[in-house]
């Protein structure tokens, strides 16, 4: 915002030329143009375009005939037509062993993460078959690997069991989960076409990473109930309800054979992980660990009837394919209000850990990931999933590090994972019969600490204090609350944050640079001409000048408040100058009349030329005198 004062025109004149006729003119020139311009589009049609530019009919090349339009349709709905046509051999070799090396984490990562969704662990694994082949013909992404992870897990467990209780009655529960995996989707799938993916944006990276936090310090307390061969155990997931259970739990029947088999098994995995990071070309020796423990444990417990000494084991293991759960959505029970919500939030959540994940190894690579059209392929993958006996799936940072590392090249490694994981149901489940629950505690266990990100809370607090109070907001929500506690907390500090910054917006007056077309702080402009300008600003106001170059879009609100503001201006006698309205900004100024109110020759493109107008007006008032 500039200012021009009446008096100390001589100041001004040593600071500023004043413009002929010709530079007046061209400013005329330029501001009708501005006021010229077309109406931009209705809502209804910028909609319609956007669904068209993400999934329909991506804008077609130069030269590109209007024939190929149905070609540009699918490959735009399925990219793997665009970039299998170039698939070779020796890329194939490449995902060949990257999907092999991901399944070999994948398998016992996803019975353990079933087993925090409260869920049998033939579930996990169907999460790993029909969600990665779906994301394979649908997603963009060449590294990310899709499945269960453990966030999410969570989230459903600790949600869904308020409404009812897994113990009690499994069925309803199952129904729940595949009911909220199909809005989840749907939701998904929404964002993407109508391009809302800034929802997600409400979700700030600081309240990410308090909630990642928080919510890797209870899934990690979670886990001593496996770890400690408990029976009975709290469905809270606050820290003082879990200890609690604990401690209550340890004076009454625990088995320490379990605490010993899943502490050594977290040893080793921690240990190889070490090794995996010490030398970049080992790094199939910490992804094969988890599967070699599950291998391992489930030996020594068949050969040693541990079982039989209070060892948890997970019995009963259905495999075969997915079956159909078409028939178990429930869109008319009591708690579709509630599924309908939960899914937003698992959309959210989900959305935001893919799509990070995704961005962070395209960057890596080189290539631009379409975040809308990634949410379009992870709602149809998790709708599809949501009639195939699967529960939520998305983007899994530690799975995506793995077949980085094992050198995909393509998304195929996820349908070579996919195959493997299937072949597993069909042929292995019942080998796992005698797979300790310890083991899947401490597989879960030793991913965790990847969700604990120290450094980024530390580069949060040096930046911004604000964003950690959010940090910090989200972690103690979860901790000592609960999942719904956490992120609430968060986003009501992150909307507090805006709304304090929309409502107590900077101000600035702006003066000119000596010999140049630049307008900038005065308090940013060298010491002398500052002194100057600050001298020149004693005398009276003639115009003010608003330069709203980086107002986007205006609202009935800020079309109030700007008429109250000239009509307060011109009470005082002052002029009040618009500068560089965009747009949305000058359509709504027109259709409001404020164009008319303020005088269309009071309409600038440029704050050179608006202050070039003030200072006719003063000369002009200088001359009657």
């Amino acid at each position: 915002m500039g200012a021009i004062p009446a008096d100390t025109f001589a100041l001004e004149l040593k600071q500023m030329d004043v413009p002929d006729a010709a530079v007046s003119a061209a400013a005329s020139e330029r501001a009708k143009w501005l006021l010229s311009s077309p109406n931009p589009p209705a809502p209804w049609q910028e909609l319609s375009s956007s669904i068209k530019e993400t999934v329909l009919f991506p804008p077609a090349k130069n030269g590109q005939p209007q024939a190929n339009r149905p070609v540009l349709f699918l490959q735009g709905l399925f990219p793997i037509l665009k970039w299998g046509r170039n698939y070779k051999a020796t890329k194939f070799k490449n995902d060949v062993m990257a999907g092999l090396t991901l399944a070999s984490l994948c398998i016992p990562q996803s019975i353990g993460y079933a087993n925090l969704a409260k869920l049998d662990p033939q579930y996990g694994l169907y999460t790993s078959v029909v969600p990665p082949l779906i994301y394979a013909v649908m997603g963009s992404s060449r590294e990310i690997a899709i499945g269960p992870v453990a966030v999410v897990s969570l989230l459903l467990s600790a949600m869904l069991s308020k409404l009812v209780d897994p113990s009690v009655d499994p069925a309803a529960y199952l129904r729940l989960i595949f009911t909220v995996t199909f809005f989840t989707g749907t939701f998904q799938a929404l964002f993407g076409l109508f391009r809302l993916g800034f929802l997600i944006d409400f979700l700030s990276h600081a309240a990410i990473v308090g909630f990642m936090g928080g919510a890797a310090i209870v899934i990690g307390l979670q886990q001593l109930k496996g770890l400690l061969g408990l029976s009975h155990f709290t469905t809270k997931t606050d820290v003082v309800s879990v200890l609690g259970a604990v401690v209550k739990a340890l004076h009454e029947e625990w088995y320490p054979l379990n605490f010993v088999l899943g502490c050594s098994f977290l040893i080793f995995i921690l240990i190889t992980r070490f090794i995996g990071r010490r030398n970049k070309k080992l790094f199939w020796i910490p992804a094969m660990a988890p599967l070699f423990s599950v291998i391992l444990s489930t030996l020594i417990v068949y050969l040693t009837k541990a079982d039989r000494h209070g060892v948890k084991i997970v019995k009963h293991f259905k495999g075969g394919l997915n079956p159909s759960s078409l028939h178990q959505l429930n869109f008319g029970g009591p708690y579709v209000g509630e599924a309908a919500k939960i899914g937003l939030i698992c959309s959210l959540i989900a959305l935001t850990e893919a799509i990070a994940v995704g961005r962070s190894f395209a960057s890596i690579k080189g290539y631009h990931l379409d975040g809308n059209k990634e949410m379009v392929a992870m709602g149809f993958m998790n709708i599809v999933g949501s009639l195939t006996s699967c529960y939520t799936a998305t983007g899994s940072f530690s799975r995506t590090a793995v077949n980085f590392t094992a050198g995909c090249e393509t998304v195929v490694s996820n349908i070579v994972m996919a195959i493997t994981v299937l072949i597993s149901l069909l042929l292995f489940t019942k080998l796992l019969y005698y797979t300790p629950l310890a083991i899947l505690a401490s597989i879960i266990l030793s991913a965790l600490p990847g969700l604990i990100d120290i450094n980024a809370a530390y580069s949060i607090w040096k930046v911004d204090k604000l964003d950690f109070v959010v940090c910090l907001g989200a972690f103690f929500g979860v901790l000592f609350g609960s999942v719904e506690i956490g992120l609430l907390v968060a986003v009501a500090i992150s909307f507090a944050k805006i709304i304090l910054s929309s409502i107590k917006p900077s101000t600035e007056v702006l003066g000119k640079l000596p010999g140049t077309d630049i307008f900038c702080n005065i308090v940013q402009i060298l010491k002398w001409v500052a002194d100057d300008m600050e001298e020149s600003t004693k005398g009276g106001i003639r115009v003010m000048i608003l330069d709203m170059t980086n107002v986007m879009n205006i609202d009935t609100s800020g079309i109030h408040a700007m008429e109250e503001l000239h009509k307060e201006l011109i009470s005082k006698g002052i002029e009040l100058a618009i500068v560089n309205p965009r747009w949305q900004v000058i359509s709504k100024m027109k259709a409001a009349k404020m164009v008319d109110k303020i005088g269309s020759g009071w309409i600038f493109l440029t704050v050179a030329d608006a202050v070039d107008a003030s200072l006719r007006l003063k000369m002009n008032a200088l001359n009657s005198c």
